[in-house]
């Protein structure tokens, strides 16, 4: 298999239930790639997949025989959580460029085997840690970058929203199928910190719990073990400080995600779904008294769940395949976004500060 600049990729999607329908609209949108294969065990989620597509697609009710089959140059991997590990293992046996969905595992030893196998995989290989592409995310790390804040100090991401969705066999109730809220929800702040400061976490110190959401569902006997709030305060080896703060019944809200950097020269903050930026530098600006921006991108073919940052993903890992060029997110990204997590959630159930070198 491969791919010159004169191509249309091949598409292959594992996994075609409400993200795997997401992925499908954005690649249909994306200017030399079309989606010719889909792999699910779920009749539903096939159909809908078939629904979706903008061409007649071969389905499989087995991801292997789409592995096999000839039809894909590209994959995008998006089936459950829990899944990834072995699918991801298997893909890499082949020579297809693919996307992860993220969390890239539910935990990072499942991370660590899958960096390992990867490490004479000859295609593309990128993690679906898109938030970095939503337009207002991508201007306030632009400004951050080119120094309009200077050394950065404090980055703080609140995400106030609604509770999990339901998901093909409520797979996402439980921590064991997930990674937990704070691997499988919050691995893009994580990420996002990570690389916003360009510094590498070192300890994590978190608070959290379970205290409204699916409390009074039940599932084969059990009650979903999902937390729905937490803080979560991430200490980076450039002594900058990252905090999240996370509510999941918090749907009552106007933004549902608030984004702010300070340091030593000044402050940026991005609000979504207003899609503001404001920027205040001090000496220039004060209090009520700062640059306002309203952030868009209009090159974004398809906006869906997460305001147009999957349509540019995927502009950028088709540019990636079709160029030769290295992925912008790549698995040791993932693994770290994970890893953060997981320490999260040790501080949480032992009640202590935990290193990223006890998870790592």
């Amino acid at each position: 298999m491969s791919t010159t600049p004169n191509d249309t990729i091949r598409y292959g999607i594992i996994g075609s239930g409400m993200m795997g329908v997401e992925h499908i609209l954005n690649l249909n949108a994306v200017d030399g790639t079309v989606v010719t294969a889909l792999a699910d065990p779920h009749q539903a989620s096939l159909d809908a997949g078939v629904a979706a597509a903008d061409e007649k697609v071969a389905t499989f009710t087995d991801y292997q025989d789409l592995l096999d089959s000839g039809l894909c140059d590209a994959l995008v991997i998006a089936s459950p959580n829990m899944t990834h590990v072995d699918v991801v293992s298997d893909a890499l046996e082949t020579d297809h460029h693919m996307l992860i969905e993220k969390p890239l595992c539910t935990t990072v030893d499942d991370c660590k085997l899958v960096l390992d196998k990867a490490s004479d995989h000859q295609g593309v290989i990128w993690v679906g840690l898109e938030y970095r592409y939503m337009p207002p995310v991508t201007a306030l790390i632009d400004e951050v970058h080119s120094g309009t804040v200077g050394k950065v100090h404090m980055v703080a991401i609140r995400e106030h929203r609604f509770p999990f969705l339901e998901k093909v066999g409520d797979w996402n109730r439980f921590s064991r199928n997930t990674g937990g809220t704070l691997v499988e929800k919050t691995c893009h702040y994580f990420d996002l910190m990570t690389h916003i400061t360009q510094a590498k976490p070192v300890r994590v110190f978190a608070s959290g719990g379970q205290s409204v959401n699916h409390l009074d569902e039940s599932y084969d006997g059990q009650t979903p073990d999902i937390l729905d709030n937490a803080f979560v305060i991430v200490d980076f080896d450039s002594g900058a400080r990252g905090l999240l703060d996370l509510n999941m019944f918090a749907e009552a809200t106007f933004n549902q995600e608030e984004l702010s950097v300070v340091g030593d020269k000044g402050k940026v903050e991005s609000l979504i779904p207003e899609h503001i930026m404001r920027i205040g530098r001090r000496g220039e600006h004060d209090i009520g008294d700062v640059e306002v921006r309203n952030v868009h991108d209009d090159s974004v073919g398809h906006v869906g769940f997460h305001h147009g940052s999957s349509f540019i993903e995927h502009t950028k890992l088709r540019d990636a395949i079709m160029n030769g060029t290295e992925p912008e997110v790549t698995l040791a990204d993932g693994l770290l976004s994970v890893a953060v997590g997981a320490a999260a959630h040790l501080s949480i159930d032992e009640g202590r500060a935990v290193t990223l070198d006890e998870i790592l």
